[in-house]
């Protein structure tokens, strides 16, 4: 399959504020779009999604009723679509915007996260359409190739579905279908990178037609992937989040200089993600959150909520006022961390010294981070070329790694009065981590953080290294 080509501008769009975003959405555009013509665009026939319901009902491809004639003269969509929701978002709009789209489009081409995962979809559902295809049905073979997905959801449900995508370039089931993206979560940094807006906003059911109508029509472009690997000493318990799962054992020390011992057996998991990874304080402040979110739930009933609840989380972990209850240097990253980088056509590990301030370090790939902050900052050319950087694009093969200190400097950082500190550019990344003083390292990726155990005798290794397939995005504006 040939990859889509990045727009001439990239994809780069400014971080706009959500109220800003939520007023444009209360805009006439929706309503001038006809109701009727954007499901006749979008609608598959009627014995198609039957089949495709029963598939994912049955987990079986080849579960075509045989009594369920087929139509004599189908009509082809223009731009065939399926939705998939997570109701639980959104705060109150969940359920009311599942039956708004039920009455756009079919309600067999809306999928609840809740009843129907996108690899049962990718399994059964695109399976189906491929068997029909095979069998010498045009009108699914035609919808098979044209089909796109639009995710209403935060970037952590955006992010499940792109890696279920992704595995049929694995199992060499292309084309894959592109992703556009009905905003639902608190920071949306990938809804926002591609102009899908940071926000629900007001007038949301006119904006949900126009929504489905841009991703019918918009350009596809691509979207760099990168796979985390973790190793670490057997026998500590560590509870995963969703996007990281245990794979099989993984040598990420080769061909590297470490400090620590290696231990006789290690445990490794791994997951992809698209936005960023980040270890120190701000992975530390998310996971407190996530608990506090977990054990009283009613404290965060939507974005708004849930940030306030955050900025205040933020003041209570450390980042404004350190306990001096032990060395002050050791508040640094530098005390555990070692790192060594890939530059991009490079095929020898260069050892990146962490600053002794920083007490964070972020990974990132696209140019919004926190809600649409651009914490990289727009460099200027005469300081790219004297830090021997380039200017960052999120298909460019690179992650941009910056440091933030206390919660003084990722303040400042946070409102873009300046940029945050800048360590290097790299096509690949390794971790090494060892414990002593520090007995946990805190560590999240794509907002899902989780609490490392770490060992005062042997290291826990981390690998990042970009994953040879673009996933397809579609351009919102």
């Amino acid at each position: 399959m040939d990859s889509p080509k990045t727009p001439e501008n990239g994809v780069r769009v400014a971080a706009r504020s959500s109220v800003i975003e939520s007023f444009r959405g209360c805009g006439l555009t929706g309503m001038r779009i006809d109701k009727e013509e954007l499901r006749r665009r979008l609608i598959m026939p009627k014995y198609l999604r039957i089949a495709i319901r029963n598939s994912i009902r049955y987990k079986d491809p080849n579960s075509v009723d045989e009594n369920q004639p087929a139509d004599e003269n189908p009509e082809h969509p223009e731009a065939p679509m399926v939705v998939f929701i997570n109701s639980r978002s959104g705060g109150r709009h969940g359920p009311e915007l599942k039956l708004r789209l039920h009455q756009l489009i079919a309600e067999e081409q809306v999928f609840d996260l809740q009843d129907v995962k996108p690899q049962e979809f990718v399994l059964y559902g695109l399976g189906c359409l491929e068997k029909l295809a095979s069998l010498g049905d045009q009108c699914a073979k035609e919808i098979r190739e044209k089909i796109r997905v639009v995710v209403a959801g935060g970037d952590g449900t955006v992010g499940w579905v792109l890696g279920s995508l992704g595995e049929l370039h694995r199992l060499h089931r292309e084309p894959v279908p592109p992703v556009g993206v009905i905003p639902l979560g608190t920071g949306n940094d990938l809804a926002r990178s591609f102009g899908w807006g940071g926000s629900f906003p007001f007038a949301w059911k006119s904006a949900v037609k126009r929504t489905l109508d841009r991703a019918s029509t918009g350009q596809v472009c691509r979207l760099d992937s990168w796979d985390a690997m973790i190793s670490t000493p057997m026998g500590e318990e560590i509870k995963l989040p969703h996007s990281l799962k245990p794979i099989e054992d993984c040598a990420l020390h080769e061909d590297l200089e470490f400090e620590g011992q290696l231990p006789e057996k290690s445990s490794c998991f791994g997951g992809v993600f698209y936005n960023y990874f980040s270890i120190g304080m701000d992975a530390q402040v998310a996971y407190g959150f996530h608990h506090l979110r977990d054990e009283k739930p009613y404290l965060a009933h939507g974005p708004i909520a849930n940030k306030l609840i955050y900025s205040g989380y933020t003041c209570s972990q450390g980042w404004f006022f350190t306990p001096c209850t032990s060395d002050p240097s050791l508040r640094g990253l530098k005390n555990i961390l070692r790192m060594h980088i890939k530059k991009v056509n490079c095929t020898e590990w260069e050892k990146v010294p962490v600053p002794s301030s920083v007490r964070a370090i972020v990974a990132l790939n696209l140019h919004s981070y926190a809600s649409g902050r651009h914490p990289w900052g727009n460099l200027k050319p005469e300081y790219l070329e004297k830090r021997g950087f380039v200017e960052a694009h999120v298909d460019d093969g690179l992650l941009e790694i910056f440091g933030l200190k206390q919660g003084w400097h990722a303040s400042f950082v946070m409102v873009e009065l300046i940029s945050a500190k800048h360590i290097a550019q790299a096509a690949a990344i390794r971790l090494e981590i060892r414990g002593g003083e520090w007995t946990n390292a805190y560590m999240q990726m794509d907002g899902e953080p989780w609490k490392q155990p770490l060992s005062k005798d042997y290291s826990t290794f981390v690998e990042i290294k970009r994953v040879p397939f673009h996933s397809l995005m579609i351009q919102g504006e």
